[in-house]
Parts: structure tokens; sequence; C-alpha cells
């Protein structure tokens, strides 16, 4: 689907020189001499460099289409990750590199989103926000105030967050699964 240069936003997949890539940052730049300008700064999907390009507002790109499937977790090897399909009952593996550190938030069962392209499994999405349990934190010292700076804690899964200072070792929590941050204890 071709869009205008003016249309690219943080996020989006385009498919540009032969390859595809993902936009980190975006910037329109209207001169008070020339042409506007969009300077995009994007990320290869398949090959992992960056590329600083300059479209012309005139210009068109070209975004890839992808097709989102929603799946569920089943386990993990050594190299992948394996999913489900609830309806089909069709299974896909998933490289660990393709999933990164969110691949620790994976639990048996949870239904996350499986961005394809070309049949080809590109990322995965986890829902926004995930219960977890504290395993180890910082104990609190007496006359810390309630805004002062988080403490360092550490999850069952074995990732490593910033909380609040009331939170404890085995308190439940909700993290955003976007930022890996702390929002509320359960």
């Amino acid at each position: 689907m071709k869009i205008n240069a003016g249309e690219i936003r943080v996020g989006m997949l385009l498919e540009y020189k032969n390859d595809l890539w993902q936009v980190l940052k975006t910037q329109n730049v209207k001169p008070g001499k020339g042409g506007a300008f969009a300077q995009v700064e994007m990320k290869s999907i398949n090959k992992n460099t960056k590329l600083n390009e300059r479209f012309r507002s005139s210009e068109t790109v070209e975004k890839a289409s992808l097709e989102e499937t929603k799946y569920n977790y089943l386990y993990e090897d050594e190299k992948d990750y394996f999913f489900i399909e609830p309806k089909s009952f069709e299974q896909v593996e998933i490289k660990k590199d393709i999933v990164g550190e969110k691949g620790r938030l994976l639990v048996e069962n949870l239904e996350v989103t499986i961005s394809f392209y070309n049949d080809t499994a590109i990322s995965v999405e986890l829902p926004n926000q995930l219960n977890c349990k504290i395993k180890l934190t910082d104990a609190t010292l007496k006359g810390q105030t309630i805004s002062s700076s988080y403490k360092p804690a550490t999850l069952e899964n074995g990732l490593n967050i910033q909380v609040p200072p009331f939170i404890e070792a085995s308190d439940e929590i909700v993290i955003d699964t976007r930022t890996l941050k702390y929002i509320k204890k359960i």
C-alpha cells in the first residue's frame, strides 16, 4: 500500500530498497526555502542495519502489509519459542532473537499476536500488561519518602525492573510489557 512520506509514523514497516525497514524516528521538516520533507531513521528487519533517509513530501513509499494472527505460547527449546494457533492447531516456531528480552515474560497459554510478512514471522506482540510476582527486592529503608527513587527488584522469570519502595518480595504486580516498567501492585 502506497502512502505519502508525510504519513510515515514510528513503528511502521516500509518496503524500501528491496528490504523491510522498521521506522525508528521520523521528523517532518518545512524549511523556509524549498519543499517540505520527512527525515526518517529506519532499521532493517533482515540485516539489522540502520538507514537515515530523506523523503520529499510529494514522494510515496510502500507500506508493508502484515498479516497478524493470534497464537498461544506453548514452550521453548535452546533456539526457538513454539506457539499454537487455537482454531486450526497449526504450530509455528520463532527464533529467540526475534522475540528478544520479552521472551522471559512468556508463560504457558499466554495469548500473543504474531505478525507475518510473506509467511515469515517478523515480530511477537505480548499483551500490554502482565501480572508478575516479585522474587527478590531490596529492603525498604526507614525515613525513605514515597517520592524517592525506585529500588531494583527481580521477578520470578529473572527480569530485573525498578519498583516503588513499598513493594516487597512475593508481592504480585502488573508490568507494562512494552517498556518493562512497573504499573501497580495487585
